[in-house]
């Protein structure tokens, strides 16, 4: 099969990043690199990737540092996605985001790039006021969704899919996918954008982790309120995951082997 994505861009925050799934040099690697490299499997056109994302980003923020150098590059296919964390704080405005998102989208599609806006998966019934997020969160997927029907933008639903209601996609923050969550949302992503969607290797998914509520709570409740309540994010002072367009190895797909570039991201 071929495509028209000789280059991808991804920008975003720790969904993007791919926190919960990793490399066998330990640095994330998810969704977005999976999709980088379904692209490539799909051509025998050269493609090439570029991940500008960066954990902890909060939507201004995020579009304000990485859109522009992403768009500088003029790739084909531009992945956002954005607007999680700025969900789960304390104050949100949910219209003002969705807007500052839409000007974002349409600035990339004026521009010739095919914009493709990834929705978070649902995590709220695992946390505390999980309720009140859940809310915010289904206003802010119903506001990205009036544009799937925009010819220049792709969006791909995971707030709304139930299946990732079930605990064997989630890592054991609870907050981020693991390597089977992140290979669903792959599937999905390259499946919208009517590309055939590798054979996931099934075989070297690790088992699900089932922290106890008292190990979570510690070891990733208490170090967030603890960023927090300092006004620090987990990726203050971090560069971009993947900061160089670079040609993507098509065949580094399982968890054993390198990443999607030719040389391993930064993370």
């Amino acid at each position: 099969m071929t495509h028209r994505f000789r280059s991808y861009a991804a920008i975003g925050d720790s969904f993007a990043e791919g926190l919960g799934d990793l490399h066998a040099s330990g640095a994330p690697r998810g969704w977005a690199d999976l999709v980088a490299q379904g692209l490539a499997a799909a051509t025998t056109q050269q493609v090439s990737y570029v991940n500008l994302a960066i954990r902890g980003k909060l939507l201004s923020p995020l579009l304000d540092e990485q859109l522009a150098p992403a768009l500088a590059l003029k790739p084909d296919l531009l992945s956002i996605s954005g607007g999680n964390n700025d969900v789960i704080r304390p104050r949100v405005s949910i219209q003002a985001n969705t807007a500052r998102l839409k000007a974002a989208i349409d600035q990339a599609a004026d521009a010739g790039t095919h914009v493709l806006f990834v929705t978070v998966a649902n995590m709220t019934h695992q946390l505390p006021l999980g309720r009140l997020i859940q809310i915010r969160g289904d206003r802010y997927a119903h506001g990205v969704q009036a544009w799937q029907h925009h010819d220049h933008v792709t969006v791909v639903d995971n707030w709304f899919d139930t299946a990732f209601h079930d605990p064997q996609f989630w890592a054991a923050d609870k907050l981020h996918l693991n390597t089977r969550g992140h290979y669903r949302v792959a599937t999905k992503v390259l499946t919208a954008l009517n590309v055939t969607a590798p054979t996931w290797p099934e075989q070297h998914l690790p088992p699900t982790e089932t922290p106890s509520s008292r190990t979570h709570f510690v070891q990733h409740v208490i170090p967030w309120i603890g960023r927090r309540l300092r006004g620090r994010s987990s990726g203050d002072g971090r560069p971009p995951k993947q900061g160089t367009l670079l040609p993507v190895d098509p065949t580094a797909a399982s968890p054993d082997r390198g990443g999607p570039a030719t040389e391993a991201p930064t993370s």
